[in-house]
């Protein structure tokens, strides 16, 4: 069905905020589109172009009046990408031309944006081809069937490159003189894509559920949704670097358990618990009550602050038990990190670098194991961000996750190629310091996800300081995932899943290498001692 608009002005809504700063993802102008099924957008300096595949149409809009102002016919019967490559339209028709049932294969057309004359065809490089965008050299599409994100030829259709796509539905693209922004119509959203090897570095919210255009206007990122109807202007890299959501309140009971099964004494036992503390992605809620009270607080070099429990005599067959109850709010931050905005090296603070740099019996980074990681990990990269993303894709690519106890040292892990969280977290931690980023792990107890969870497997994951930006969350065990897209979701985002406990550069004079707590017993001769911890997780709001 096809109806003509005209020149008619059917931009309705236009909303603007008045905030002075949006956060990246935040939309800032909303426009209502002429057609009812808009799929392709591009933007020629000047105006913007629509493509509308219910009405074969391209519509030209004015920047500034927002009005259309001009309309013409699309190349074929499913127009999907638009891309200008600096004097002329290109569009994409996923059927070729063909408006025939299940016919996909794709081909590529050159266009006046006068007349809408075609001046070039092109077979495209894929057959099931959406997005499409210039880099002011070559075309790039998305190849929505293999999951490919190709670089061609506008004159022949040849590919030049392929990089792998962020996800499985992609469908918008453009190109911001420096990145690649695709859209994601399952996942909702908008991701920065490194075009050299197709890393994702930005994860934002998109506007709508069915995200298809993008462009880029020099300053701002623009997305039309099919679903919404809408136009979206979107904030990108202002200077807030994260964004809180799904806020909820917990109240996590972490309880530790000695029992002594003799037949000797157990003559003193030393027991830390690590104390959550407030950070950006948790509150605490009131005082953390702790059942027996503990003998004293002890801070130790890495200034995690323990709970002291001291216990003397344990008979054989008794036990003692502790309970420390925290109710906190919990919430999933995303850092929107931009590499050109990640600081030098040089810029670290020193007192960080002094803490955050040190070798130990753990890491070892001067072993050749982790010295040869980190050169083919970085090469001749000086960009921290780069730097960080390099190791984090070297160690995922290297070894494989398997609990299998005991916690070994950083050259001894990657060597052998597997390893839990603990050890995926030394070896990274190793491998940063080696390249001169300072590096700490975070220990967490877990919601298992049902409101009414217990968890006594718990996780460890890595910050990393990058210059103006601080202490990042990096988990590159998480990390080991098959998408560039599942890939960033672990480096620089903590769910809501977690309260974090712990935060050392490890071998804490209280908590060794351990997180959430830590025993030392002085027992008699031929003593069994047994001791268990787990959280019980009880989700209030």
């Amino acid at each position: 069905m096809r109806t003509t608009f005209g020149y008619i002005l059917v931009l309705f809504i236009s909303l603007t905020y008045s905030r002075v700063q949006a956060r990246t993802g935040e939309v800032i102008k909303l426009l209502k589109t002429p057609g009812n099924n808009p799929t392709g957008l591009t933007f020629d300096g000047k105006n913007y172009w629509l493509a509308d595949r219910q009405d074969d149409k391209i519509y030209c809009i004015d920047i500034h009046s927002e009005k259309i102002i001009k309309t013409i016919e699309s190349p074929g019967y499913w127009p999907m990408g638009l891309a200008w490559d600096g004097e002329a339209l290109w569009n994409v028709d996923i059927k070729g031309g063909i408006p025939l049932a299940e016919n996909y294969d794709a081909t590529i057309y050159r266009v006046d944006p006068n007349d809408g004359t075609i001046l070039r065809t092109v077979k495209a490089p894929a057959k099931w081809v959406r997005g499409l965008t210039w880099d002011g050299k070559y075309l790039w599409c998305v190849d929505q069937k293999n999951n490919l994100l190709i670089q061609f030829d506008s004159a022949d259709g040849t590919t030049i490159r392929s990089i792998k796509a962020p996800s499985g539905d992609c469908r918008g693209l453009t190109y911001d003189g420096r990145y690649l922004w695709v859209s994601d119509r399952s996942n909702d959203e908008i991701y920065m894509v490194n075009p050299e090897d197709g890393a994702v570095i930005i994860i934002m919210d998109a506007p709508g559920k069915f995200t298809r255009g993008l462009t880029w206007d020099g300053s701002s990122l623009w997305a039309v949704d099919s679903q919404e109807d809408h136009l979206f202007k979107i904030k990108v890299n202002d200077g807030e670097y994260f964004v809180k959501s799904d806020q909820r309140k917990a109240k996590v009971d972490f309880t530790y358990q000695i029992t002594n099964y003799g037949p000797g004494k157990v003559k003193k036992a030393d027991v830390h618990i690590a104390i959550p503390e407030n950070r950006i992605n948790q509150t605490i809620n009131g005082d953390i009550r702790c059942s027996p009270q503990y003998t004293d607080i002890v801070t130790d070099q890495w200034n995690q602050n323990t709970a002291h429990f001291e216990f003397k005599d344990i008979k054989a067959g008794e036990s003692r038990e502790i309970h420390m109850i925290t109710t906190a709010e919990l919430c999933k931050v995303r850092y929107f990190i931009f590499p050109d905005k990640v600081g030098r090296l040089e810029e670290i603070p020193e007192d960080i670098a002094t803490l955050y740099l040190r070798n130990n019996e753990k890491y070892q980074i001067n072993h050749p194991v982790i010295v040869g990681g980190v050169k083919k990990a970085v090469a001749n990269e000086t960009n921290p961000y780069w730097i960080a993303r390099g190791i984090f894709n070297y160690v995922i690519d290297n070894i494989y996750y398997e609990m299998v106890g005991g916690w070994n040292t950083a050259p001894a892990v990657l060597e052998r190629g597997n390893g839990s969280c603990s050890e995926y977290s030394f070896v990274y931690i190793a491998m940063c310091r080696a390249a001169g980023i300072p590096a700490r792990y975070v220990g967490s107890v877990v919601s298992r996800n049902d409101e009414a969870s217990m968890d006594d497997v718990f996780h460890r994951w890595v910050e990393i300081y990058l210059p103006n930006y601080g202490w990042i969350p990096v988990d590159p065990s998480g990390g080991d995932q098959g998408s560039t897209r599942n890939q960033a979701r672990y480096f620089g985002s903590v769910g809501n899943r977690f309260l974090i406990t712990t935060q050392s550069g490890g071998g804490s004079t209280t908590m060794a290498w351990t997180y959430n707590s830590n025993e030392m017993f002085v027992t008699e001769p031929k003593t069994n001692v047994v001791y268990e911890y787990f959280a019980d997780w009880e989700i209030i709001e």
